[in-house]
């Protein structure tokens, strides 16, 4: 057991149009939502269709493919590694945010298919 870490592999649809932003050192960061898909049928025997969404963050040379490859609606395969972190609003609420830092990207789909904007 001691040979796991904290793994992630996700295959779906970008739902907006990626977010980069060129820091003070030069890297890039890009930041954008993921929709993953799951069908089952009820006990109704009725198919339902279950999304979820996932918050992406990819750094330097996977956030310049982001920027450049990726549009919203464009099937991807990200793996990366799980995590959360937490921060307080200008109002002094604390926030938590959990997120997927991709460490690599697939472009899935046709070549035409949600080209970025």
């Amino acid at each position: 057991m001691s040979t796991l870490k904290n793994k992630v592999q996700l295959i779906g649809n970008v739902g907006n149009a990626p977010k980069t932003k060129t820091l003070e050192s030069g890297k890039k960061v890009a930041n954008f939502s993921l929709a993953t898909n799951e069908f089952y049928k009820n006990s109704e025997g009725e198919k339902v269709q279950n999304t979820q969404w996932h918050n992406i963050v990819a750094w330097g040379k996977i956030a310049e493919i982001v920027e450049k490859y990726v549009g919203k609606g464009k099937e991807v395969a990200i793996e990366g590694k799980l995590t959360s972190r937490s921060y307080e609003t200008e109002a002094g609420e604390k926030r938590y945010v959990t997120e997927v830092v991709a460490d690599e990207i697939l472009l899935l789909g046709t070549k035409d298919n949600g080209n970025a904007e």
